[in-house]
């Protein structure tokens, strides 16, 4: 999602804002699919597509689809199916008869959870970006905060009039983005990242503000998680209301700054 058109495409309706996808068995890269769909408006004229019509869309546009078992670990497997109650074999065929060289590392060697991005270009275009796997071990057809606008990420501009001490109006423009990860039913019912933007915008709260309130909010109601926010003027804020949250941000001098935990300081 982006607060308004890149450069690159000035084609684009500022209107176009973003693109969510969900239900997804075959794309290997999410991301991709989802810049296809959106810089081809005329192919996906829609806000939200799943299954097997934004993979098939996105095929058409070039993006690369792999066979479902791609995805598949033997330690995720075991997994789901202890918490199912069900026994962890037989393994699936394609697994049993698998080259061990050829498996993927076991789950706890590997990052997991929910990914966002948030980035801030020269001209105050902000884009945001946020993807997972789902949650473990839930209903089928259930649909997350990750591919909703407004609950899982946002991005927006607007403007608004100022006046000076002699009363002379001038217009400011502002823009925002938030990328989130939690509990993702909480996050839609409290429609999280937009509050934040609605927060700043209406108001007039500093960004951490307006993140920090938000998740104290979603902790109030039960649910849990932190977001990663950033507006144009480079102001960052990632708060979160449980133990840790992985995230980091790279400013102007390229030193990329870490943390984990939620009593880290970025370094």
């Amino acid at each position: 999602m982006l607060s308004k058109p890149p450069a690159s495409h000035p084609e684009i309706l500022t209107s176009r804002r973003g693109l969510g996808v969900t239900l997804l068995t075959r794309t290997r890269n999410p991301s991709q699919l989802v810049r296809a769909l959106y810089l081809s408006p005329s192919a996906a004229p829609h806000v939200f597509l799943s299954g097997a019509t934004a993979e098939s869309l996105g095929e058409s546009l070039g993006v690369l689809l792999v066979d479902p078992s791609y995805f598949f670990t033997e330690r995720r497997w075991r997994e789901h199916r202890r918490a199912l109650g069900l026994p962890e074999e037989p393994l699936p065929d394609h697994l049993a008869s698998a080259d061990e060289s050829q498996l993927m590392p076991a789950l706890d060697q590997l990052p997991t959870g929910t990914v966002g991005a948030v980035a801030l270009d020269t001209r105050g275009c902000i884009a945001v970006l946020t993807s997972t796997g789902g949650r473990t071990n839930k209903l089928v057809g259930r649909v997350g905060d990750t591919p909703s606008m407004g609950s899982g990420f946002w991005a927006e501009q607007w403007s608004r009039s100022l006046r000076d001490k002699a009363f002379h109006s001038k217009q400011e423009s502002r823009a925002i983005g938030i990328s989130g990860t939690g509990d993702g039913d909480y996050f839609i019912r409290s429609n999280t990242a937009v509050t934040i933007a609605r927060r700043v915008q209406y108001l007039h709260e500093p960004l951490q503000v307006a993140a920090q309130t938000a998740i104290e909010d979603l902790l109030a109601q039960g649910g849990i998680g932190g977001v990663i926010a950033l507006d144009d003027l480079g102001n960052v804020a990632m708060p979160l209301n449980c133990p840790g949250m992985y995230r980091g941000v790279i400013r102007e001098d390229g030193v990329p700054k870490t943390a984990i935990f939620a009593d880290d300081i970025l370094d």
